[in-house]
């Protein structure tokens, strides 16, 4: 069993460490130097779970096109965004977390593709390879498809159309369990 120094680390110690966590967040966060409110204590709590993610600017850029006005799907604009946010460069985003960022921009034309909404509206799991992008978009783009039309027919408005059916899949498939859940 290693046992700690009870001698002080030297600081050359403490900056030669191998210490490599969220290195980005934690600079931001050691450096912080001002009153805390609520983002400060959300980038510390996503700090702690390890999920914590920097969209570069381009991304944001693009991602800031889509208008909370708009009312129709830009598929090409759309495609380029899940593309860069899908990147395997871009560390803490998959399927799931572009599809709820799309859909905090605009709910009107974006829900988020989860595994419970998925069961529910389609009938199987969601499974996908998450190296194969275009398949990743192309199941988001019939997803968000086939989530409007079961809308139009049962009535159900879209924008919210991702929680009732969440809801709905835990009411109706209790002890159903999902891959990660």
């Amino acid at each position: 069993m290693q046992t700690i120094n009870k001698l002080p680390p030297k600081q050359a110690d403490i900056e030669n460490s191998t210490y490599n966590f969220q290195t980005e967040l934690t600079k931001k966060l050691d450096s912080f130097n001002s009153d805390f409110d609520q983002a400060t204590i959300n980038e510390i709590v996503l700090w702690k779970v390890n999920r914590y993610v920097s969209i570069d600017t381009e991304t944001i850029e693009l991602l800031n096109k889509i208008k909370k006005s708009d009312t129709e799907l830009n598929p090409e604009l759309t495609r380029v965004i899940l593309l860069k946010l899908l990147h395997k460069e871009q560390k803490g985003v998959r399927l799931a977390m572009a599809s709820t960022i799309l859909r905090f921009k605009n709910p009107t034309i974006y829900q988020i593709i989860d595994q419970r909404v998925y069961r529910f509206i389609c009938g199987v799991e969601l499974k996908y390879s998450e190296t194969d992008l275009n398949q990743q978009i192309i199941i988001y783009f019939d997803y968000l498809k086939k989530l409007r039309t079961i809308c139009d027919e049962h009535k159900v408005d879209f924008e919210f159309a991702d929680r009732i059916f969440y809801s709905m899949d835990k009411n109706y498939n209790v002890g159903e369990n999902l891959k990660g859940y």
